[in-house]
C-alpha cells in the first residue's frame, strides 16, 4: 500500500473547503483505498491530507489521468504545498485500514533518520512504540511507513484529543529514552489533526 501525505497553507478556506468536496470523485478509480484530513490544531490555516493507494502503479495511472481535473476547483486556494510518498511497512496496533471512522484525530510523526540507523529505528518502532500505542484504549489504528532517503511516517488516529493527551502526558519521554531515538533521529516534526469528516472520501 502507498500513503500519500500533503500539507498545505490554506488562503481561502471556503473555496478550499468547497474543492475539498470534489475528491470525491477518487471513489470510482481503481486502487484507491480511501483518504481524510483536516486541520493542525497548532498551526492556523494547515491543512493536511492523507490518501491511501493499494500500489504506485494505480497512483501513477491516476496522476497521468484524472488528478488535474479533480485538483482544478481547488487552484489558488492554498500554497506551500508539500507532498511525500510512503510505503506502508508495518501496523501500529493490528488491523490497519485507511478508513477515518471512529477518530477525532490523526498524530503525524515525521522522521528523517540516520541511513545506518535505519533499521534501528524501524525495529524500536515495532518493539518499543508500537506495544505503547497500542496499549493506549483512545489509539484506534495506525500505520508506519518509509519514504527513500531513510524518511519515515507515523500515523496514529485517535478517538479524541483527550485520550491522546493521556498517552502523550504518561509515556513519551520514558519511552523516547528506551528507543535511543536521539541516536536515530536526524530531524522529527509533527502534528495533531482534527479531521474534517466532510473531507473523508
Amino acid at each position: 500500500m502507498l500513503v500519500k501525505w500533503i500539507r498545505c497553507t490554506v488562503v481561502d478556506r471556503r473555496g478550499f473547503e468547497r474543492g475539498q468536496r470534489k475528491w470525491a470523485g477518487l471513489l470510482g478509480e481503481p486502487g484507491f483505498r480511501g483518504q481524510g484530513g483536516g486541520w493542525s490544531r497548532g498551526r492556523p490555516g494547515v491543512a493536511h491530507l492523507f490518501a491511501f493507494w493499494e500500489s504506485r502503479a494505480f497512483y501513477d495511472s491516476f496522476m497521468a489521468r484524472s488528478h488535474d481535473r479533480l485538483a482544478a476547483s481547488q487552484a489558488g486556494t492554498f500554497k506551500d504545498q508539500h507532498s511525500t510518498l510512503f510505503d506502508y511497512r508495518f501496523d501500529v496496533k493490528t488491523g490497519f485500514e485507511p478508513r477515518f471512522t471512529e477518530t477525532d484525530l490523526v498524530r503525524v510523526a515525521h522522521c528523517r533518520v540516520h541511513e545506518e540507523r535505519a533499521e534501528h529505528f524501524a525495529l524500536m518502532q515495532e518493539k518499543v512504540w508500537n506495544p505503547a500505542m497500542a496499549g493506549s484504549p483512545g489509539m484506534v489504528r495506525g500505520m508506519f511507513g518509509e519514504a527513500p532517503g531513510h524518511e519515515f511516517l507515523v500515523l496514529s488516529m485517535w478517538q479524541s484529543a483527550a485520550e491522546h493527551g493521556k498517552y502523550r502526558a504518561e509515556r513519551v519521554e520514558r519511552l523516547s529514552l528506551r528507543a535511543q531515538i536521539e541516536a536515530d533521529v536526524v530531524a522529527l516534526t509533527g502534528d495533531i489533526v482534527q479531521l474534517e469528516p466532510a473531507w473523508t472520501v
